[in-house]
């Protein structure tokens, strides 16, 4: 429910990041890319790095940096701890730890740092304004600390609003933009796995950071059936050439632009899922924006499709500007999230085992590169220093040319066991952050 006066009384000063840092899983353009140079791009587990710090369990969230500190989760699962840790960016000891699980567990099921076997409750981001930072676990805790790691307010989205019904774990990070912290909750209405209730909504969630107080709760519906009905992606903003600012929701079989001060829907475009035959089409990877249109990837072999921004009301067919071929195409992503980079679309297939440079405004293909290794590559891919940096789950990195598309360099970061790296690669402040399962990696020259 909208709260008027809490809306009126927020402020939208904040202490803006600097350029050099990465305070969102997708960094400072939330569209992979960033402006950092002098990256190294000869390295392995020793060659090239700066520090190596142990951690003290897995996750999947990507490190967050601001100045000099690194932010990001972990799950012990020997304790049965989730854990939120500061790590010195320029020395690799960790400043402080948290931890900051409640052992909430939903629907009474699971352990204290994970529900089933495909993820732990450490898969979200953090998210950091420069003042404080707000860390997010799949079991619904929410907890805020300023960066000497002073609790300053917590809560539990499941306890506040009710179990998620979700058949997977709940992987959303939130996004910290203007002074207000912004969540998707994309779930199916009915109970999966005894977990969640009849008629539960899809709603918006806007929290005051400062506070943790609610700002508003807006229902997000959608004409989706069962599985797809339920997204894993990230709120990604956008300002217009008008000055009108978004939040660019996907998931539900469509995609919406939102208010983000009142959660208002202003447009949507849909769908990806003709007839809403299938039933199965939960989606992951978030929207990526670049040269007026953003990028939606439809989910298990099917395509990718480009949609104009900007419009008013529920858009047909003028909406969409172009969409791949899907199945066969290697314009395709069922994880990973696209990246928007000097002026192109760079799409990482973990069904094709593939990465594409792609023209925003026509869906051209300048090129295609079959990605190395036997695992998949989920790991979001990152653009800066004229490269494209990806990972896979076995945490071997791969250093692309950006222009060419020729491989660089790659580095088997991970353990000979590693079988499940999901972290985004980050690249801040002249030096690159690698996590893998036990290990939290910073390369520079």
């Amino acid at each position: 429910m909208i709260t008027p006066t809490l809306l009126l009384g927020l402020s939208a000063a904040i202490c803006e990041p600097a350029p050099q840092d990465w305070p969102h899983w997708r960094g400072p353009n939330y569209d992979g890319s960033t402006n950092v140079t002098g990256l190294p791009t000869d390295f392995d587990r020793e060659k090239g790095v700066r520090w190596a710090t142990p951690l003290p369990g897995p996750g999947a969230s990507t490190p967050i940096v601001i100045g000099e500190h690194i932010f990001l989760t972990a799950a012990d699962e020997e304790l049965g701890e989730l854990l939120a840790l500061c790590v010195d960016r320029a020395s690799g000891e960790v400043l402080w730890t948290q931890m900051a699980g409640s052992g909430y567990r939903p629907g009474g099921k699971g352990s204290a740092t994970r529900l089933h076997n495909r993820s732990n409750y450490a898969t979200p981001s953090a998210a950091c304004d420069g003042e404080r930072v707000v860390f997010i676990f799949g079991n619904g805790d929410l907890v805020a600390y300023d960066l000497e790691g002073e609790e300053l307010w917590r809560r539990n989205l499941q306890q506040d609003f009710g179990d998620f019904t979700l058949q997977w774990t709940f992987g959303t990070t939130p996004t910290l933009w203007k002074g207000r912290l912004h969540f998707q909750i994309l779930q199916r209405d009915k109970p999966v796995h005894g977990l969640g209730k009849e008629g539960n909504p899809s709603f918006l969630l806007a929290l005051d950071p400062k506070t943790g107080e609610t700002l508003y709760q807006l229902e997000r519906p959608s004409p989706a059936r069962h599985e797809s009905l339920e997204a894993f992606a990230t709120p990604i903003p956008f300002v217009g050439e008008d000055g009108r600012e978004e939040l660019l929701i996907v998931g539900g079989d469509v995609i919406t632009g939102h208010d983000p001060a009142t959660g208002k829907e202003f447009w949507r475009w849909g769908t990806w899922n003709e007839g809403h035959r299938e039933e199965w089409w939960r989606v992951v990877p978030s929207p990526v924006v670049g040269a007026g249109t953003v990028l939606v990837c439809a989910p298990k072999n099917a395509p990718i499709f480009a949609v104009k921004l900007g419009g008013e009301g529920t858009l047909g067919e003028e909406g969409l500007l172009w969409k791949s071929a899907g199945r066969r195409d290697p314009l395709t992503s069922d994880v990973p999230t696209p990246l928007f980079y000097r002026g192109s679309f760079y799409v990482l297939s973990d069904l094709r085992s593939a990465l594409s440079r792609v023209d925003p405004a026509s869906g051209e293909v300048a090129w295609t590169l079959s990605m190395p290794g036997r695992e998949r590559w989920r790991g979001s891919p990152t653009g800066a220093d004229g490269k494209i940096w990806c990972i896979n789950h076995q945490g071997l990195v791969v250093v692309v040319d950006a222009e060419s598309g020729e491989i660089v360099h790659q580095a088997a970061m991970g353990e000979e066991d590693s079988d499940f790296v999901r972290s985004t690669v980050v690249a801040a402040h002249g030096a690159l952050f690698v996590r893998t399962d036990t290990t939290l990696f910073c390369i520079a020259r």
